[in-house]
């Protein structure tokens, strides 16, 4: 029984915290409450956290980040595309950010440069696994299957798990293609 009473008060307070303030005062506390707000998916509370962790600390790269990935969930790729180039201008090695922007540029249509940031986050971390799938997703969208093909394969040896659906519509549209 103590041990419940004590797991409520450490929720109850835990609550009160993030829904107060006082208890964000530097951008690494706002940036802390934005993730803690993102975790339970209020977005709008997040972006906020982010926006003022920023505001104290432009130069603040996982809050550029963060809020670009919220901005692009909800569908604002411009949005999104800005605080990820911000997040890259401020740390120009953040293979994540370089991923995340081409997520957006390919949720835009614009592969090109989907393509190039995927292959930037590549070059600072070739081991990125995401960046090898997400390239093949825009490879396969330019028709450049064998490109595809050569992602997955890395991907694969790196430990990744290609959605089985995207397989089998690479196979097929390979297929297609070699038979023309």
């Amino acid at each position: 029984m103590i041990l419940f009473n004590s797991f409520v008060s450490f929720f109850i307070i835990s609550g009160l915290l993030l829904s107060c303030d006082v208890y964000a005062q530097t951008a690494e506390d706002y940036l802390d409450r934005g993730n803690a707000y993102y975790k339970q998916s209020y977005y709008a509370k997040a972006v906020s956290d982010y926006t003022k962790a920023i505001d104290i600390d432009p130069n603040i790269t996982k809050a550029y980040n963060n809020r670009g990935v919220i901005y692009a969930e909800l569908g604002y790729l411009t949005e999104s595309i800005a605080d990820f180039t911000m997040a890259i201008a401020n740390n120009p090695n953040d293979a994540e950010a370089y991923n995340n922007r081409g997520h957006s540029y390919a949720k835009q249509g614009n592969l090109s440069d989907s393509i190039a940031d995927f292959t930037h986050a590549i070059q600072i971390n070739p081991n990125y696994t995401k960046a090898y799938i997400n390239r093949a997703l825009s490879w396969y969208n330019t028709k450049e299957y064998t490109k595809a093909w050569l992602d997955v394969y890395k991907a694969e040896e790196l430990g990744g798990t290609i959605n089985p659906n995207f397989l089998e519509d690479l196979k097929k549209a390979s297929d297609q293609a070699s038979n023309k």
